[in-house]
């Protein structure tokens, strides 16, 4: 089943004076592509909520934002950033000794001062958190993966309108190759009849001629070679693994094959139903660029 590469999903939960908020966004790229927003006291487990999101996503780029809010009473730690300090307090004298002033330092300026008293929250215990930031981020996953799914949906019932539209383009080509000879024969015949009339031409000579012109314009490979193709892209749709770079191969492929069938068969008829397939393929290949 397609997926696209484009979704979204949301997960919240509270765990006793904790509050998780885990949202995710995915969206085009030719690889896989991990973002993540983590609050400071969640970069050791980076490592783990990376494979979490590999686990579930295989092409794409994905941003993941993860909110932890303390409803509890934890105290912060306030500590003086001394050398900051001191450094501060020796400029301070050496601007009062080079302006000859007397001014004294006025202490409370230094709370002022970035970085001068640094805020510490007391650690996070993330062996104990893990399981349930697990959980809320698993949910969130499966929100993404279901928007995901039904999003690959709707490209996959479009994808099967298009390929039928195609298979029965390719069967009217196929069709109208087989008369295309007779007609040759017969222009052929009318032409030699107008520049030479009256003059008798042996039939095998002018059966030599039509085969070589029959041989020329023969597409038989060509029209088996893109109803195969067509065969792959939908067994590739049912394949559960990462396909679009696949489909866009073979688009290309048949984008090739009737390409030589024009240039061939070198008939109107032909030439029209073939740019009617192109214009498909080029919508096929748009809405490939959102496949997993």
């Amino acid at each position: 089943m397609l997926k696209s590469m484009t979704g979204y999903g949301r997960a919240e939960s509270s765990k006793g004076a904790l509050e998780f908020s885990v949202e995710i966004r995915s969206g085009n790229n030719r690889f896989r592509e991990i973002i993540l927003r983590l609050p400071q006291s969640l970069q050791p487990s980076e490592d783990r909520i990376r494979s979490m999101v590999s686990s579930r996503v295989r092409r794409g780029r994905i941003e993941v934002s993860i909110q932890i809010k303390d409803n509890g009473d934890k105290g912060l730690n306030l500590e003086l950033n001394r050398p900051l300090v001191r450094a501060y307090a020796t400029i301070f004298n050496e601007l009062n000794e080079e302006l000859g002033c007397k001014q004294p330092i006025d202490l409370s300026f230094f709370s002022q001062l970035k970085d001068t008293i640094i805020v510490k929250q007391d650690s996070v215990d993330l062996e104990g958190i893990w399981p349930d930031l697990k959980d809320v981020l698993d949910k969130a996953l499966l929100s993404l993966e279901t928007m995901r799914m039904d999003e690959g949906k709707a490209l996959e019932e479009d994808f099967l309108v298009r390929l039928k539209r195609i298979k029965g383009d390719i069967e009217e080509i196929r069709n109208r190759a087989k008369v295309t000879v007779e007609e040759y024969r017969d222009k052929l015949i009318q032409k030699i009849n107008k520049l030479i009339e009256g003059i008798d031409i042996a039939e095998d000579r002018l059966m030599q001629e039509v085969a070589l012109m029959a041989d020329r314009s023969d597409i038989t490979e060509e029209l088996i070679r893109v109803e195969s193709h067509l065969e792959q892209f939908r067994s590739y749709m049912n394949q559960d693994d990462v396909i679009g770079r696949r489909l866009d191969f073979l688009l290309q492929e048949i984008n090739r094959e009737v390409n030589t069938m024009a240039s061939k068969a070198a008939d109107s008829f032909v030439s029209q139903l073939v740019v009617d397939i192109k214009a498909e393929l080029e919508r096929l290949r748009e809405q490939i660029q959102n496949v997993e």
